[in-house]
Formats: structure tokens, sequence, C-alpha cells
């Protein structure tokens, strides 16, 4: 709509108007074009920091505590761009002996005064809008990298294709992140599932595992997204209200992962596999569950 046109509907100024579209926009709840606003979000529109640091943040803090249990100490792990990845380099600088390697000046700066933390960053250009170095020189700078872990977020996640973002550069460069480890955590929250964005960076069998919020009750988008990844073998922990606390879903037995040091795909599971929960780091081989209620919401599907 245009401005002119909002004035009208509202019925105040148009120098009113402008002022709350700007507001609103830092919301995240509209994106401004000139002289109107139209809805957000779409195939190949991102939006910037500043937006995106004021959207789910709880939800974005309960994930990062979840996912810092993951890394141990003296791991090697690639760290990718994102509000996300931020909060979890946050975490990380407690964790001594651990070297990330990111293309993130956000992530670079959490763990700058972390004396127990060797921080490697990529070359390449900078990329103002989400503080990333993206690029060939951003790509050819993790040629012949190994690493244990990525930790990678993006703008949507579905079954069908995975993770994916609204911009090119971007894409290239998470692919390249992926391609160095041997594992990939996706960190989303539940507002990115069953969204689908214009450019794949980690296809559905390349993703170890998935760290996300608990979805409200009436998201069935997010629970039915959750089920699909989770018939896909994807592994899947939810981070509970507080963020201490999680409902961990492994794949069945029949999808078994690969121990060695190099990604590759991964055999998916049936359709309709069984969905449990398992505590996070414990006995799977001796399939040990911790019962809880929260995952109700989840299997109802």
């Amino acid at each position: 709509m245009s401005l002119r046109e909002l004035a009208r509907v509202v019925q105040t100024s148009e120098v009113t108007v402008r002022r709350d579209v700007r507001a609103l926009e830092a919301e995240g709840l509209l994106d401004r074009r000139h002289g109107g606003a139209v809805l957000p979000g779409g195939f190949t529109r991102e939006s910037g920091f500043p937006q995106k640091s004021h959207l789910a943040t709880a939800e974005k803090t309960a994930i990062a505590d979840l996912a810092a249990g993951l890394v141990e100490e003296g791991e090697a792990i690639v760290v990718g761009a994102g509000t996300t990845t931020q909060e979890l380099a946050r975490r990380l600088a407690r964790v001594p002996g651990l070297t990330v390697v990111t293309n993130s000046l956000l992530v670079a700066q959490a763990l700058a005064h972390a004396n127990r933390v060797e921080v490697v960053m990529t070359g390449g250009t900078l990329r103002g809008s989400n503080y990333a170095l993206v690029g060939s020189g951003a790509e050819q700078s993790l040629h012949g990298l190994r690493v244990s872990k990525a930790f990678l977020s993006g703008n949507g996640l579905t079954a069908e294709r995975g993770l994916s973002t609204s911009n090119m550069l971007s894409a290239s460069v998470d692919r390249a992140l992926v391609q160095a480890a041997a594992e990939v955590v996706v960190l989303a929250d539940h507002t990115k599932l069953g969204t689908d964005t214009m450019f794949q960076t980690v296809p559905t069998e390349l993703i170890t595992r998935l760290v996300t919020d608990e979805p409200p009750a009436h998201d069935d988008r997010a629970a039915t997204e959750l089920q699909a990844l989770a018939d896909q073998g994807v592994q899947i922990s939810v981070a509970g209200g507080t963020g201490t606390s999680a409902v961990d879903h492994p794949p069945a037995r029949g999808d078994r992962r690969r121990d060695v040091p190099l990604p590759g795909p991964r055999r998916t599971q049936p359709p309709g596999a069984n969905f449990r929960p398992a505590p996070l780091g414990g006995d799977q081989a001796t399939g040990t569950e911790r019962p809880t209620a929260r995952v109700a919401d989840l299997r109802r599907r």
C-alpha cells in the first residue's frame, strides 16, 4: 500500500504513517518501499541485521543455549553468519581449547576476548547487511579445511529442500562451510520451519541435526515440518522455554550415520518412521529415554 492510502485508512498524516512504517519495519512486520510498504518476506527479500536481531530473541537464546552443549573442549568447528549463530558464539567463549572458523564479523566479535578460543576468519568481501564475508575469497579460504561440525542458520527450512537463504553469495559460502564439516547442525527457530527461500544452502540429506524451539500449539505447519524432517533422518533437538532443557528426537534405528570425517549423503528412513524422544547426550546405544509431556505436541502429526 502507498503511504497516502495508509494515511487515509488510519485517518492520520503521511508524516505520522512514515514514522510508524519505519518502526514496524525495524520489528520485521513489514518492508518499506518507495512511497509505501509491503508484507515482509518473499523468495528474494532478505531482512537486514537490525530487523533480524529483534525477531524471536527468546527463541534464539534457548536454541543457542542448547546448541552450545553440542560442542566439546578442543573441537574445531565452523560457524556461519546469522543472529542465532551470534548468540551461539557468545556461549562458545566459555569452551576451552576451541577453534572456530567463521565468515561472520559478529561471531568473531563475540569470541574476540575469549582467551581459550582461537578464531580463524575467512577472507572475502564484506556484505554489510549481515556483517559476513562472502565471495570467492571466502570460499577459497575454506578449500581443504576439515572440522568436526558446522553450525549454520538461514532464512527458511523445509523437509523438501532443506536450508535456504535469499542471497546467492551467502548461499555459496554456506555450501563451502558444509563441505568442510563431518556433521551439519542447523539452528532455526520455529518461524523458519516450512518457509522456503530462493537459494538452497544445505539439502535435507546433509543435515545431521536441527536445533529449534518448541512451536506454539496452534502452529501446525511447524509441527508438520518437524515430523517430515525426522522422517528423512534429521535428528531434532527442541529447546525448552528456558533454554535449559530439551526434547531430543533421534532418527529411526534404520538410519545409520557415517563416522568418517567427510560430509556425504545419508540414507533416509522411510516415511512414518518412529519419532522417539531421547535426552540430549543420553545413552543412544541402550535406547534410554526421558519421558516428557512436551513430546505430545510434536507427535500429534
